[in-house]
């Protein structure tokens, strides 16, 4: 463990989400959110031993709210609770993913208003710190009491129930707490419904997307300034006075970037007198294709920054003012527009890569060789390239179909509105690993549009992209198995060697 990131369940950030979910990060309670929790839950004690009914303290749930429960049942109310929650279906989450749901679940019980007991968030931490991650299945949550089936299965592994994983080997929880030399816990009243009412499994998977989509945006621009150099276009389009009048932020972030990563090419200043007017609209709109990409991620991320440190269970404890009140903060109708945008931005990003990609290899657009061979007839180059970038452009055209428009009542009709949060995530994780080949096709043809440029070379920072390209795949003069070529520079891609290379930095291989 490196460094320890201490949880108040008011600071926490996207990129402290991003740092826990690859491991390597301790997390614990900072000292004021301990007290802060001790403080609800004693309010929660009283009012158990209380003969007044409360929403999930000595209450049933959901339609069954007005079903008082006897004192010596409310410890088997919160187990049948977990138990019977959890639902779920489907693959589990990734490892990453359900690290990061155990995190931000801890967040929220650290904002003090569950009336969760202190050993309970310890416990989920110790879990957390010893690798224990939880077998969460992906599919069961509408998003509506927020995901009640992903984080029942978590709570599941706290009272050694279901199954977890222990250091990367899946077995029953209980085997895994006790490897670790843990024990589950007997939860008291209202802890089940502290630990299953809640956004969290929504915010893991499009937190997580987010971040992709954020650093895809960004690659977005590198792959296309290397286009332009390939296809000998102009950076007049990218100018700053032509976006200052029209100052979208993420408009004027890409210009600026592509005027960047075009500085001083030795390409461009080669066709300085050409007759060309105009370049295609893939090329001369990047600015406010990629730009609106980035304004809708960061409408993603203000949302999601807010949820990360949200209270989203129910009902709510406030100590303070010695009441616990009923309400629908755990509804996941923010975070299930915010994942949206994120599929929508990526299906942009991706459809606007291919048509890039039509332009390099059609030689009627690009005038170089057809496909980009320079032996076309007998070698088909890079025709097939752009068609699989077209599946995968179709696939995530009804990804960018929206989730969070869709409701399905639920439990009786006391649900009667959801938001389908969690397909919305789903949707956003799988458009974030399509839009990433996508750009990774394009990239890799790209390069060979520059090796056809050769011995004139492009800008310095499109040059270092190259050449980290280069070291993995070499120009492509005869055909071969192409999918190889695409899958090297998606593992480039993942790995941030492109990003580092286009910056300079010295991550490049």
């Amino acid at each position: 463990m490196s460094d320890t990131l201490l949880l108040d369940g008011e600071s926490l950030r996207i990129e402290d989400l991003g740092r826990v979910a690859a491991g390597g990060v301790a997390v614990a309670l900072a000292p004021a959110a301990r007290e802060r929790i001790v403080r609800a839950r004693a309010l929660v004690d009283r009012l158990a031993e209380s003969p007044k009914a409360t929403y999930g303290v000595n209450t049933g749930f959901g339609t069954l709210a007005e079903i008082p429960i006897a004192r010596a049942d409310l410890e088997k109310l919160q187990r049948n609770l977990v138990l019977s929650h959890a639902a779920g279906v489907g693959a589990p989450l990734p490892l990453p993913e359900a690290r990061g749901l155990m995190l931000l679940r801890a967040n929220v019980l650290a904002k003090g208003h569950s009336g969760i007991r202190p050993q309970t968030v310890d416990l989920l931490l110790s879990a957390l710190a010893a690798d224990i991650v939880p077998v969460v299945p992906e599919q069961g949550s509408v998003g509506a009491s927020g995901d009640l089936a992903p984080l029942a299965h978590l709570a599941l592994v706290l009272i050694g129930e279901g199954e977890a994983f222990h250091r990367g080997e899946r077995r029953p929880s209980r085997d895994a707490l006790a490897a670790a030399g843990l024990s589950p816990v007997v939860l008291g009243p209202k802890e089940g419904l502290a630990l299953v009412n809640g956004t969290q499994a929504i915010c893991a998977v499009a937190g997580l997307a987010l971040l992709r989509a954020q650093a895809l945006a960004e690659l977005a621009d590198v792959c296309g300034a290397t286009v332009v150099e390939g296809l000998l276009g102009s950076q007049r389009p990218f100018q700053p006075h032509l976006h200052a009048v029209r100052p979208h932020p993420g408009q004027r972030a890409v210009a600026a970037h592509l005027l960047a990563l075009l500085e001083g090419s030795p390409l461009n200043a080669s066709h300085a007198d050409c007759k060309k007017v105009q370049d295609a609209y893939s090329l001369r709109c990047m600015p406010q294709v990629h730009g609106a990409v980035r304004d809708a991620l960061a409408f993603a991320h203000g949302t999601l920054s807010v949820e990360l440190n949200a209270a989203t269970d129910n009902p709510l404890v406030f100590a303070d003012r010695e009441e616990i009140v009923s309400g629908g903060n755990f509804h996941g109708q923010p975070v299930s527009q915010a994942a949206d945008m994120i599929a929508i931005g990526l299906a942009q990003l991706a459809a606007i890569s291919e048509r890039r990609i039509e332009q390099l290899v059609n030689p009627s657009l690009s005038g170089l060789p057809p496909f980009l061979a320079p032996e076309g007839g007998l070698h088909s180059g890079f025709m097939i390239a752009q068609v699989t970038a077209a599946a995968l452009v179709a696939e995530l055209r009804l990804l960018a179909h929206p989730a969070c428009v869709d409701s399905i009542p639920t439990s009786a009709g006391r649900e009667d509105h959801v938001s389908m949060g969690m397909g919305a995530a789903l949707k956003a994780r799988r458009a974030a690993e399509l839009c990433r080949t996508v750009l990774a096709i394009e990239l890799l043809v790209a390069c060979q549009a520059v090796d056809l440029r050769a011995p004139i070379r492009p800008a310095e920072p499109i040059g270092r992209v190259h050449a980290a390209v280069r070291r993995r795949v070499p120009p492509m003069w005869q055909d071969r198995e192409l999918h190889r070529d695409i899958a090297a520079v998606c593992e480039l891609v993942d790995a941030g060697a492109i990003l580092a290379a286009a910056r300079g930095s010295a991550r490049t291989g």
